[in-house]
């Protein structure tokens, strides 16, 4: 029997895990046991022009509907944002579903009230996508370190603020004509605020701080600042002097282990360090625990 995956949401990111479970179908298949079938796709606007070739059968604007079907096993939510999501994750869970989500924001601000709708249906929640794209970073922190003391976690989670940071460094762009490039390649929204002020790379830090120190942390516990701020002067002057200036996400435990502290900023960072090697779009996590090294 197939299992049946409802989807919240077919923007950008949407639309790809529909094609990706198109063209890894049989993949998938042997390795879950059963095929994976789209059950339905919810949406804001049934006639949108979408990226990718959905049958519109399968468009709903109906979500709840969607979430609570009997035949719907999985739901897999990818709309963001705080509302309407964090209803319908609860409506799916209430009805007996697993869910998968990337929303930062709403883990990072009510992560407490998703997990124990989880363990209170005796549902799965998967969110490895809400954090550094596409690395395995959750997951191994959550189990594969588990018997172990995390005590410091370090890395660009905004791939935004360094393809910025990125283009002014080499080419010597202003801030605001490497962020008007960011936008054209679509990397930053038209209203860059989330990113560009860290609120975006905040939300992740607290995931990854909650996780690794094994703590309720909220993104409103996390020290943040922007990088609007930074001009091509500064970069320069960094430059210069052998760094570079890279928007990190750092959590890290006082050395007796009975604190922490999490934090989003600009910083410097020598040319010799593995992040300072991190170029455009992409994201670079370290985490540093007492027996892993």
């Amino acid at each position: 029997m197939a299992l049946k995956v409802a989807l919240l949401g077919c923007g950008v990111v949407g639309s790809q895990v529909i094609r990706l479970m198109h063209e890894q179908a049989d993949d998938l298949a042997a390795r879950i046991g059963a095929p994976l079938e789209v059950a339905g796709v919810a949406v804001r606007r049934l006639g949108r022009r979408r990226d990718t070739d959905v049958d519109p059968a399968l468009l709903t604007t109906d979500a709840e509907s969607l979430v609570t079907r009997d035949d719907v096993d999985i739901v897999v939510e990818v709309i963001g944002g705080i509302e309407p999501a964090r209803s319908l994750i609860l409506a799916a869970m209430n009805s007996g579903k697993s869910v998968v989500s990337a929303n930062k924001a709403l883990l990072a601000e009510d992560g407490a009230t998703i997990h124990a709708a989880a363990r209170a249906n005796n549902a799965d929640l998967y969110y490895e996508a809400a954090v550094a794209g596409a690395i395995p970073l959750l997951r191994p922190l959550r189990e594969s370190l588990a018997g172990d003391h995390v005590h410091r976690v370090l890395g660009i989670v905004n791939g935004t603020t360094n393809y910025i940071l990125d283009k002014m460094d080499s080419s010597g762009a202003s801030f605001s004509d490497a962020l008007e490039e960011a936008q054209v390649l679509g990397y930053a929204e038209a209203d860059p605020t989330a990113d560009v002020e860290g609120f975006d790379a905040a939300a992740k830090a607290a995931i990854l701080a909650g996780i690794a120190f094994h703590s309720r942390v909220t993104a409103a516990d996390v020290h943040r600042e922007g990088i609007t701020e930074i001009t091509a002067a500064d970069v320069a002057s960094a430059k210069a002097m052998g760094y570079v200036i890279k928007l990190l996400a750092i959590c890290s435990r006082s050395d007796d282990g009975r604190s922490f502290g999490v934090r989003v900023h600009p910083a410097m960072i020598p040319r010799t360090h593995p992040l300072a090697g991190v170029r455009e779009a992409y994201n670079a996590v370290f985490v540093e625990a007492r027996s892993a090294g």
